[in-house]
């Protein structure tokens, strides 16, 4: 096993996840950004993404995830009528070495941060011009 130069994620307790943390630290070859991700790191990042302020906020730290962690996220409205957030599609694309349960904290903290803040939902739904007209 290829040890990376920074600290990673403890493993998952086995038959938990299906990460494939192990075959891809054995690759090599493999994109590794994504286990700097430790649980005190994903702890931060939940708890920024609970508290963003604005559209542009989300976006910036939508990057950041790409380009830091190499974590693809999707954040749009629905192709149906979109009335609550269950409306809004947020997809954390899958990845070797992402965890199940981060895959799915992430969405939980951006939706909850949206909440808090209704007005980036708005954003969201006008950045395809719902709004535009109005």
């Amino acid at each position: 096993m290829n040890a990376p130069p920074f600290p990673i994620r403890t493993e998952c307790p086995p038959g938990a996840c299906v990460c494939d943390r192990d075959r891809l630290l054995a690759d090599g070859g493999g994109d590794m950004r994504v286990l700097q991700l430790t649980q005190a790191e994903e702890k931060k990042l939940l708890q920024r993404l609970e508290n963003i302020t604005s559209l542009a906020d989300l976006r910036r730290l939508q990057d950041r995830m790409a380009q830091q962690l190499g974590i693809q996220l999707t954040i749009a409205p629905s192709p149906h009528e979109v009335r609550t957030l269950r409306g809004i599609t947020i997809l954390v694309h899958e990845q070797q070495g992402l965890c199940r349960k981060t895959r799915q904290a992430i969405p939980a903290a951006i939706k909850k941060g949206m909440d808090q803040r209704p007005e980036i939902t708005y954003e969201l739904l006008d950045e395809g011009g719902l709004f535009a007209g109005s």
